[in-house]
Parts: structure tokens; C-alpha cells; sequence
């Protein structure tokens, strides 16, 4: 069964093209894909002709180093920025925001940390059968002695941390392997971890302090706030402007409920 034709204003917009474009919209089904594409395809044209109509001109701009905005998209961005300006958000509005979001604006959390690395190079096997047995026998000995983990450190550890009993002191994310901040988060304060396995080897890991992040000073994040707001709320006011444009459009073969993503 042949697709019926997609067409705005009466002209049909070419299969070729659509399915072309269907390649930037990803969905759960091809017939899905086409139909985002084809709205996608349909606010361009309609954000072109309102640039052509009100006489709106824009040289490329540098989108990225080296790259380019087409000579289309430029007309687009000054249509937006000449109709839809980014609104002025007030200082009671972040103040607003800032007071609503108790945990969002907050430095990261704080670990102390120490552990015991059986080195093993990932690549032999052997090795990495002794450094975990290690870490097991290590680990034995501390479920009954947790007092002796500084101990065994200073003694087996093959990481430079031994020379303080294994104390690696605050990490924030992101400073361990994956492996390890992720042992981390389920452990509770003075208790050891089973053994961790990561491309160093093997690790006994011992949580010694979570310290929460505080919450950073309003002053601190009000560009921030302001810059979200204001972004928020324009990209509100393009919807508005391109649901004006797909209203005076006559638009035959898919609905625009969609239109939102297109913006």
C-alpha cells in the first residue's frame, strides 16, 4: 500500500527527502522515524519562508572549530532571535528557584577513604588468581582483626598509600575506577569491602568518612539559575512560535503534535 503524500501548502515534500532526514530521528519503528522526520522537515520549511517573508538575512556563523552553520540555519537562528528573544529572568525568580531546589545546588559529596591493592596485570591470569586469593586471605584475617587493615597496608599494599596504612584521603567523584566508586557507595562508614577487582588489581576497601556536599551559596550559582530560567522560557516561547506558524499552514499526511521535539 502506497504512503500517502506529506505535503505543506499543497506541495508534496519529496520521499527522498524525508526518508534522508528519518536518518537523524531515531524511533521504536521506521513509520515513526518518517513522521518525526517529516515534521522536522515541515517547521524548517515553515521557519524559512517566515525568514523570507520578513525579509531576514544572516551570514554563517562558527557552530563548533572548523564548522559551520548552513546558510539555512542561520536564516533560522536570526528569524528566532529577531521574534523569540531570550527573556530577562528577574532576580526574585532565581531567588524562587534556588529555594525550591534545597538539594540541587550542592558541592559533591566527600568520601575518606583507604585500601589494600594486590596488584595483577589484567593480562596474566596467573597473577591475577594470586592477587585475589591474597586479597581473600588479607580479607580473613580482618573480618575477626579489623584493627590490623593499617597494618597489613604498610605490609602488603602495592600501592605508594601504604606508607600511611592505605589512607587515601577525601576522594570526590570521579578520582577512583569505576569499580572502585562503585564498592564505595555501598559501604557504610568503618566497614571493608570483598575484593574489589579493577585494572590495577585487586582491592580492599575501606569506607572511612562520607562527608555530604554543602549547599553552595546563592550567589555562587545565580548566572547559572538565570541562564536555565531564561533558556527554559525561550525555548517555551519558540513552541508557541512555531505552533503560530503550523496554525496558518495547511499541513495534509501527518499531524504536528509533535512540532515540540522539532523546536
Amino acid at each position: 500500500m502506497a504512503r500517502p503524500a506529506i505535503r505543506l501548502n499543497g506541495v508534496a515534500l519529496p520521499l527522498q527527502m524525508i526518508a534522508a532526514e528519518a536518518q537523524h530521528h531515531p524511533a521504536r519503528t521506521p513509520a515513526v522515524a518518517f513522521e518525526n522526520a517529516a515534521r522536522a522537515l515541515i517547521v524548517r520549511a515553515l521557519l524559512l519562508e517566515e525568514a523570507l517573508r520578513r525579509g531576514i538575512t544572516a551570514a554563517p556563523a562558527e557552530v563548533r572549530d572548523g564548522k559551520w552553520e548552513l546558510p539555512a540555519e542561520a536564516q533560522i537562528r536570526q528569524l528566532l532571535e529577531t521574534c523569540v528573544p531570550i527573556p530577562q529572568v528577574s532576580d526574585a525568580q532565581c531567588r524562587d528557584y534556588y529555594a525550591a531546589q534545597p538539594d540541587r545546588f550542592r558541592a559533591p559529596e566527600l568520601i575518606e577513604a583507604s585500601h589494600i591493592l594486590f596488584a595483577a596485570d589484567p593480562r596474566d591470569s596467573e597473577g591475577v588468581a594470586k592477587a585475589e586469593a591474597a586479597a581473600l586471605f588479607a580479607l580473613a584475617e580482618l573480618q575477626g582483626r579489623p584493627d590490623l587493615f593499617e597494618a597489613i597496608a604498610r605490609e602488603r599494599s602495592d600501592c605508594g598509600s601504604k606508607a600511611s596504612g592505605g589512607r587515601l584521603g577525601q576522594l570526590a567523584p570521579g578520582e577512583t575506577a569505576a569499580e572502585f566508586e562503585d564498592a564505595l557507595t555501598s559501604l557504610t562508614s568503618g566497614t571493608i569491602s570483598q575484593p574489589v577487582k579493577s585494572r590495577f588489581g585487586f582491592h580492599l576497601i575501606r569506607l572511612d568518612a562520607r562527608l555530604p556536599g554543602e549547599r553552595l551559596p546563592y550567589e555562587y550559582v545565580h548566572e547559572k539559575i538565570a541562564a536555565f530560567l531564561g533558556e527554559r522560557a525561550w525555548r517555551h516561547d519558540v513552541t508557541l512560535f512555531i505552533e503560530q506558524l503550523i496554525a496558518g499552514a495547511w499541513i495534509e499526511g501527518v499531524t504536528m503534535q509533535a512540532a515540540k521535539a522539532a523546536a
